[in-house]
């Protein structure tokens, strides 16, 4: 009785096994990487990747308004200037999801199956989804910004940091319109 008791307790605290765990940045609020790294499908290109607490499209909207781009090429080489330079700003949405197996209620449906009675768990996976916005900057010559080598490197993450925090404090995008350019 004491085993069993244990071992029920054992198994309700470990039976939710994690199968999938969306990255958690060390440290900082965003990371510069590989894209390739952070999801298969994306091209070997270091980019600029934060998490997106907002809904999907957002930053569709937000990259529209602020550079007045009429949803014209929105998020596909969008032009902006640092010192006189002009780069492009591209980025994509990916989701990132957490995946947890539950354990204990698949071994509760097996055992009343085994009894012929209806089972209590559908559904042994869990899912929860993160979004992030995965950013890259190519100077005029088509050369990764983002890049230790080069020049601009500082100046471009001091802009990207920048733009991911007046994203993450704007409400309304169309008081970007209005919001004078230091």
């Amino acid at each position: 009785m004491k085993n069993s008791l244990i071992i029920l307790l054992l198994l309700a605290f470990t039976s939710c096994i994690p199968v999938k765990i969306a990255p958690k940045f060390k440290n900082e609020d965003y990371k510069i990487m590989q894209a390739k790294k952070f999801q298969r499908k994306m091209p070997r290109e270091t980019a600029f990747i934060f998490k997106d607490p907002k809904n999907a499209d957002e930053f569709y909207h937000y990259i529209n308004k602020k550079f007045k781009l009429n949803h014209k090429n929105v998020g596909l080489n969008t032009p902006f200037q640092i010192d006189g330079k002009t780069y492009f700003l591209s980025y994509k949405e990916i989701d990132k999801e957490d995946k947890n197996f539950n354990l204990i209620g698949l071994f509760i449906d097996a055992k009343l199956d085994d009894e012929n009675l209806p089972t209590v768990f559908n559904n042994y996976t869990t899912r929860k989804g993160h979004w992030y916005l995965i950013l890259t900057v190519y100077d005029e010559n088509i050369k990764n910004c983002l890049i230790d080598k080069h020049p601009m490197k500082l100046k471009i993450l001091q802009y990207l940091k920048g733009l991911k925090q007046e994203y993450l404090t704007t409400k309304n995008y169309e008081e970007l319109l209005l919001t004078k350019k230091s």
